[in-house]
């Protein structure tokens, strides 16, 4: 593992992974429903939409934007994103929104045991090809 430079203060488990991330897309329209529909159980909400571009914010965080391209992505699973779930219940409710939204099951609701003991997660692939997964580490929760 590297070293952090000296100035630089340690991580927290609570840090977020990334600070913000933009999927290009083919049709907004579309993505629209799609990200509305898999990522509203996970607490993520449109903010804004123009014409070109939507970004989607959890607690007040503008940290994920998908914009309008001319040019489609070259090659199925273009991109991996994943969004923390609060418990298990929204990890499901992420993957069966996203495919009744138009997304294809890419690994239904299930611990990843290659991953962590208590790795929870959900995989579908959005209309452009992009892989969006859902994960949690919580207890089931029902």
């Amino acid at each position: 593992m590297a070293e952090q430079p000296p100035d630089t203060p340690p991580a927290s488990l609570s840090d977020p992974m990334f600070d913000h991330l933009t999927l290009a897309v083919t049709d907004l329209d579309r993505a629209r429903r799609f990200y509305d529909a898999a990522l509203a159980p996970l607490g993520i909400v449109p903010q804004s939409v123009d014409g070109r571009s939507a970004s989607y914010e959890r607690h007040g965080c503008d940290d994920f934007t998908i914009i309008r391209s001319d040019t489609p992505p070259g090659a199925p699973h273009a991109a991996h994103v994943c969004f923390r779930a609060p418990g298990r219940a929204a990890v499901r409710a992420f993957h069966a929104a996203g495919l009744a939204a138009g997304g294809r099951d890419d690994g239904g609701p299930g611990l990843r045991p290659d991953y962590s003991p208590v790795y929870y997660a959900a995989f579908l692939s959005d209309p452009d090809g992009n892989r969006i997964e859902a994960v949690t580490r919580a207890a089931e929760d029902g």
